[in-house]
């Protein structure tokens, strides 16, 4: 009986030993489902691909496509200066609105127009201009009570040594800026200000204008990041 049990065992376990080896042979695994899920046809990104047109397997989005969380484009040309004139801010800003304004402005404007609009920016107090950026608040009619729209045309295309700010704010921001640069002027003898989230200044219930102060380490950074734009 022992005899029996133990030959029974030794016979199991070369079986088994046998089974696990499969003696540097490919064993067939048998037949695939769904190969074309198993075994993808696609390309490759940033290689050859000799089904487009161009041979490239990544391709340039469509002309016109709008990125996911994007605003709609204007459709509008530099040179289409009478409908920048007339273009109506699409948006109602309420006082947080016009709070991010002020920092981007100080970001991005402050270093030339000043913090406080008035033209005395670093750059040119610093003497690095030789002719003083435009002045938001005592520069004269064309300024204080320049058209919105005229303004998000300076943003977006520059205005005479004035660089574009296209890429450095999206659109959103540009208007942000816009309604914080016509509450402090409508606050400084400027027209009323109606881009509050009512159609009135009542949208901005903090008042007077924020602290535009910028630290010496704020505008040092600035300075390096906008001086190439002007």
């Amino acid at each position: 009986m022992k005899k029996s049990y133990l030959i029974t065992v030794i016979l199991a376990g070369t079986a088994f030993v046998t089974a696990c080896n499969s003696g540097n042979i490919r064993r067939n695994p048998g037949k695939t489902y769904a190969p074309d899920m198993v075994y993808s046809q696609a390309y490759d990104a940033y290689t050859a691909n000799p089904v487009t047109a161009n041979g490239l397997t990544s391709q340039a989005p469509v002309p016109g496509t709008i990125a996911r969380g994007q605003a709609i484009p204007l459709h509008l040309e530099e040179s289409d200066t009478a409908a920048f004139k007339a273009l109506s801010f699409p948006y109602d800003f309420s006082a947080a609105d016009i709070e991010e304004g002020g920092r981007l402005y100080n970001i991005y404007c402050g270093i030339c127009h000043g913090a406080a609009l008035d033209g005395n920016g670093p750059l040119y107090s610093s003497g690095k201009f030789a002719a003083m950026p435009a002045n938001l608040v005592s520069g004269g009619e064309y300024y204080t009570f320049m058209a919105p729209g005229k303004i998000y045309h300076a943003i977006m295309y520059g205005k005479n040594m004035m660089g574009s700010y296209s890429s450095q704010l999206n659109e959103k921001e540009r208007w942000q800026v816009i309604a914080y640069i016509k509450q402090f002027q409508s606050q400084n003898g400027g027209a009323p200000f109606t881009m509050g989230q009512d159609g009135s200044e009542a949208a901005t219930s903090a008042g007077q204008p924020q602290d535009t102060t910028v630290s010496e380490t704020a505008t040092a950074a600035a300075v390096k990041d906008s001086v190439q734009a002007h």
